[in-house]
Parts: structure tokens; sequence; C-alpha cells
């Protein structure tokens, strides 16, 4: 396998992990800053490998698999820190719901591949809006500068939650038949 700048970028994703975790931990004024800044480079080179994978033709099976893999970890992991932050029912639900998403179309993916009908289940465009708005609600409430960015945080938040469920909803409503089929 040849490695190539987009893979390299997923990797450097996956290595900002444990200094992400660090920082949000790290006791100081500027602790947030740097946990807010750490999150949007690593979401900046999630939007950026993908985009120079298609662009420079360097799209690898390793890369596919790779991408999403850095993306859920790196989310999965803001939204807990997210929500140890702020200790809220509110802030714990979207978290919630955003995370059973996520496992719930992974599988659905893996099992639409096994029964090669994997393209059905492909990003959307409304998976990509989730992203962005899910992306920005996550910087917000991690950097928390002041209440008026909270505030556009939480309103984010809840708008990636809404784009979480519609993009769910859409792929299993796209998957039904296979899923309802009982194979006879």
């Amino acid at each position: 396998m040849k490695f190539n700048i987009p893979i390299y970028l997923t990797l450097f994703r996956l290595i900002l992990i444990p200094f992400f975790v660090l920082s949000f931990y790290f006791p100081g004024e500027w602790s947030a800053f740097f946990t807010a800044l750490i999150f949007l480079v690593a979401a900046l080179t999630d939007i950026l490998d993908g985009h120079l994978a298609r662009r420079l033709k360097q799209t690898t099976r390793f890369g596919a698999f790779l991408d999403p893999v850095a993306d859920k970890i790196m989310v999965t992991i803001a939204l807990v820190l997210v929500t140890e932050n702020y200790d809220a029912w509110w802030i714990t639900i979207p978290a919630i719901i955003m995370i059973s998403r996520e496992i719930i179309i992974s599988a659905l993916r893996e099992w639409m591949a096994e029964i090669g009908k994997r393209k059905n289940v492909a990003v959307s465009g409304i998976g990509k809006f989730k992203t962005i708005a899910q992306m920005t609600a996550l910087t917000w409430l991690l950097w928390r500068p002041c209440d008026l960015v909270i505030n556009a945080g939480l309103i984010m938040l809840y708008i990636a939650t809404i784009l979480t469920l519609w993009s769910m909803f859409q792929y299993l409503w796209v998957a039904r038949k296979d899923l309802l089929d009982d194979g006879e």
C-alpha cells in the first residue's frame, strides 16, 4: 500500500486525539481555546483529506476505511468531553443520539456491504450538512469564550441533532426493503 497526502492527513488527525484530550484536562485559562483549536484543525483536515483524495485521484481502500474511523473517534471523544464539561441533560441527550446514530449507520453500512449494496447507503448531502453542523457546534462548545458562543454552539448542536436523525432515517428508509426482507 502506498501512503499519500490524504492518508497522512487522516493519520495526523488520529495523532491529534491524545493532545486533544490532554488539552481539555490541562488546567489554565487557555485550555478551552487550545482544545477547540485542535478539534477545529482535525475537522479541517477531515474536509481537506477527502477533497484531496478525490481531486488528486488518490482514493485508496485504506483511506476509505481510515477516514471515517478517525472522524468518528474524534467526534465521539468531543461529544463525551462536551457532555462531561456541561453536565446537563440537554447536552447529554443530543450526544447520545449522535453516538447511537454513528453506531447504527456503521452497522448498516457494514451489513449492506455484505449483501453487495454498500453504495445504497453512501454518504448523502444531509450527512455532509450534519457533519458541518456537528463540527461547528462542538468547536464552539469546546471553546466557550462567552455566553454568545455557547448559545450559538447549543443551537448548532440541536441543528446537528435534527440532521443526525434525518440522515439516519434517510439511510434506514433506503435500506428498508433489504432490512425487512426475510430472504425467502
